[in-house]
């Protein structure tokens, strides 16, 4: 009888301590669990390092030489066929994919979804149970909102020094797709009581544990089973996520406010682009769709964090047709008055439209190609 998907905890961080604190409790507490761990090395001749471990000790600790120091080729040249042998042996039960620091798990989860290992679909040997984040409270709102670059803060770590992320690009984005988030520090420096689980709550709907007090059996739970949804889909991709961008319903408080932008109408595209510092800047984590007159059938993206902002084509209207929403959250009130004040400013007036050109450059080229450009992508 063949053996059922082996159930994969996909475990995300900036903190080696976190990640690896985590790990070591789902093999201590939870009987047939195996912790895949990876690191990266800065170059090509550091290569991959792989650590296979449980409750009995260390498996097996190998450098693997990669053709590139990114996730990619560490997925396809050791991550999915070491999951495949994994499930083969029939040793474990459970696997705790512990992934680089700054690594995001989008990538992972649709590997596990799509990806092949020598010809045969890898969700036949594994499937995703559950997204795991870890975040330190005491950081957490700088981490998030401040303009740290991850080649600053994490020099030696996950292949970094080539990599022009911010810290809160990387950190939103495991947070996007967590189902359960593993807070640290609480409490500790001048960080307000309540303040990070505030900030969280305004990010995600994923339950927060205190990292010294969640249990192996909540590490492991398997999260995704019995979820039909689409968004909770293992395929779902980051497009469809902005799409779906509305605030989680966490109320403002301690500092923390969210705001929903929301319009039929498409942002002037001369205004934006005079004014995409005003409302795109600062220590703000935003996210959602637009449009521009010039593309009427394209979704266009808006993806900021930590001081960067990401915009793009990522592709067509649904029969709801186009629309302009940004869900917007920060700590700092100016930003709140600034952005709210800006918005509407920005946007398209009737009197414009009638003007409007489909398909007639628009000053987005660089970013989102020529209008009327058959291919979406994502800049």
């Amino acid at each position: 009888m063949p053996l059922a998907p082996l159930p994969v905890t996909v475990l995300t961080c900036l903190d080696p301590v976190l990640r690896d604190t985590a790990g070591a409790v789902a093999a201590w507490e939870v009987p047939g669990t195996v912790v895949l761990r990876y690191d990266l090395g800065p170059g090509r001749d550091d290569g991959l390092r792989r650590v296979v471990s449980d409750v009995h000790g260390v498996e097996e600790d190998v450098r693997v030489p990669l053709e590139h120091a990114c996730l990619d080729c560490a997925l396809r040249e050791d991550v999915l066929p070491t999951l495949v042998a994994v499930a083969a042996s029939g040793r474990w039960r459970r696997v705790v994919l512990a992934l680089p620091l700054a690594a995001e798990p989008l990538v992972v989860v649709r590997a596990l979804r799509f990806g092949e290992v020598d010809g045969r679909p890898v969700a036949g040997s594994c499937r995703v149970a559950s997204v795991v984040a870890t975040a330190d409270a005491a950081t957490l709102e700088d981490d998030l909102l401040g303009d740290d670059l991850l080649a600053e803060r994490l020099p030696s770590h996950a292949g970094v020094l080539d990599d022009g992320r911010a810290v809160g690009e990387a950190l939103a984005h495991q947070l996007d797709e967590a189902d359960l988030v593993l807070l640290a520090g609480e409490g500790g420096g001048d960080v307000p009581a309540g303040r990070a689980r505030r900030l969280l709550a305004h990010l995600s709907t994923a339950p927060v544990r205190g990292v010294h007090a969640v249990t192996g059996a909540e590490l492991v739970a398997d999260r995704w089973a019995g979820r039909p949804d689409a968004a909770h889909d293992p395929g779902r991709d980051a497009p469809l996520e902005l799409r779906r961008a509305r605030p989680t319903g966490a109320l403002d408080g301690d500092g923390v406010w969210t705001l929903e932008l929301t319009s039929r109408r498409a942002f002037h595209p001369g205004r934006l682009l005079d004014g995409i510092e005003e409302i795109g800047s600062g220590r703000l984590r935003a996210r959602g769709v637009f449009h521009l007159p010039a593309r009427p059938g394209v979704v266009c993206a808006w993806d900021g964090a930590g001081g960067q902002l990401s915009i793009g084509e990522v592709g067509t209207w649904d029969a709801a047709g186009p629309r302009t929403r940004l869900v917007v959250t920060g700590t700092d009130p100016a930003d709140r008055e600034r952005v709210a004040a800006c918005f509407p400013r920005l946007l398209m007036r009737a009197d414009e439209h009638d003007r409007s050109r489909p398909g007639t450059p628009d000053g987005f080229e660089p970013w989102l190609g020529s209008a009327g450009a058959d291919v979406p992508h994502l800049a």
